[in-house]
């Protein structure tokens, strides 16, 4: 069977350095921190009081307010992504088969602030089960990919994909798939996360798996450094045009790169922990090289999954040392999660957009906060630190991986 090619066609974000993917990236580059003070509640008495969160948002300025009331945030945030993705793709709804436009929307804890907000109202008068009638449909984690395809009347494929901060990869990798088995002409992939709520950091809190750096918020998110001590919890969302290559050439679209492989795998080791030698990590990435039929020395730029953990960190790298070998001294290494934070159900999607403006714009974004590398990192790496790199970009790979093991990574290319 002959494999179809897709490409990527248009980008959607929402996120901590920026509304849109020009700020974001434009921010990024600029090496901006997006951690500050939590706003969304009062974080007096958690031991993490800073997050990255979306900044100037208001849902009133996107949805009317009767709307709104039935959206929740994380919902909110993927509408505005794939709208931004349509505009950026030039896709003309009214001469596309909207019988081949799926959806495939990521996230990794879905409505968990709606979820919050009604049991607590329901606990403080709990003889009356009185529930919003919009609280399933804002909580449950498929609803996003939904609003999308009914709000453009995409009838394709439309799920979600849960494999906590590996799900938005998967969704691309899911969108991937559907692409080159001839089963859709376009996929709106990505994922969207808004997990900044009290129950959400206190139960990553009690885990010891977030930084209480809290006398250094905007510098905590701090990859591979040896006073790293947790992630940084960020919130947002990522959408992908996933498209058929000729369909894309028939209708003239503007192409970004190609999505030539994935791999996924897990560790098999532990529920929150990644293995300390990065067996599912090395697996992920082996097999996305040898789909896209490709040798480690043809990778430019790994986009890392480097949450600033004390294991996950060192597990990764490791497993890029061993893959890449000698090659791993000429591949640069960034971790986009020292600005953004980790948006976990969305990460890869946000990350994914970063990797595919690093190709389209030779450069690559840096990692920002890092001063001491980890000695238990491996010294041949070529981690870009603080400024971006100027270097030519033919290929780049994004990984991302997930409590529960989950193991995921992506290779865009240029277009040839």
């Amino acid at each position: 069977m002959d494999m179809k090619r897709a490409v990527i066609t248009g980008m959607g974000a929402v996120t901590p350095l920026g509304n849109n993917v020009n700020a974001y990236w434009e921010n990024m580059l600029a090496g901006k921190s997006g951690a500050a003070a939590i706003t969304r509640f009062d974080p007096i008495n958690h031991k993490t009081k800073f997050a990255c969160e979306v900044k100037d948002f208001d849902p009133l300025n996107y949805f009317d307010r009767k709307e709104a009331r039935k959206l929740d945030r994380y919902t909110q945030y993927a509408l505005i992504a794939s709208e931004e993705c349509l505009l950026d793709s030039s896709l003309d709804l009214k001469k596309t088969d909207l019988n081949k436009v799926g959806v495939i929307l990521a996230t990794g804890i879905g409505g968990i602030q709606s979820y919050e907000e009604e049991v607590l109202a329901f606990g403080q008068n709990n003889e009356v089960p009185r529930f919003s009638p919009f609280f399933i449909t804002k909580m449950i984690g498929n609803i996003a990919s939904g609003h999308i395809s009914i709000r453009y009347g995409f009838r394709g494929i439309n799920y979600a994909t849960v494999s906590a901060c590996a799900s938005s990869n998967h969704a691309i990798a899911n969108a991937f798939d559907q692409i080159r088995l001839g089963k859709a002409n376009i996929v709106l992939a990505g994922g969207s996360e808004a997990a900044i709520t009290k129950a959400a950091v206190g139960g990553f809190n009690s885990i010891k798996a977030m930084s209480t750096n809290n006398e250094n918020a905007a510098s905590a998110s701090r990859p591979f450094d040896v006073t790293r001590d947790g992630f940084v919890l960020g919130e947002g969302a990522g959408l992908l045009m996933v498209e058929e290559l000729e369909h894309a050439l028939q209708r003239g679209a503007k192409i970004y790169c190609e999505l030539v492989g994935y791999g996924a795998a897990a560790d098999a080791y532990h529920v929150t922990a990644t293995h300390p030698e990065g067996v599912g990590a090395e697996l992920a990435m082996t097999d996305a090289l040898a789909d896209a039929k490709m040798q480690p020395g043809e990778v430019d730029y790994i986009n890392t999954h480097a949450t600033s953990t004390p294991v996950g960190d060192i597990g990764e790298c490791l497993a890029i040392d061993r893959i890449f070998g000698e090659t791993s001294k000429k591949v640069f290494v960034s971790a986009t999660k020292s600005m953004t934070g980790h948006l976990l159900g969305a990460a890869g999607a946000i990350e994914a957009i970063a990797t595919i403006k690093a190709v389209e714009c030779n450069q690559v974004p840096p990692t920002i906060n890092t001063k001491n590398i980890d000695p238990e990192i491996p010294g041949g790496l070529n981690i870009v630190l603080q400024k971006p790199v100027k270097t030519e970009i033919n290929a780049a790979m994004s990984n991302t991986f997930g409590f529960g093991g989950h193991t995921v990574s992506t290779i865009f290319k240029k277009v040839k």
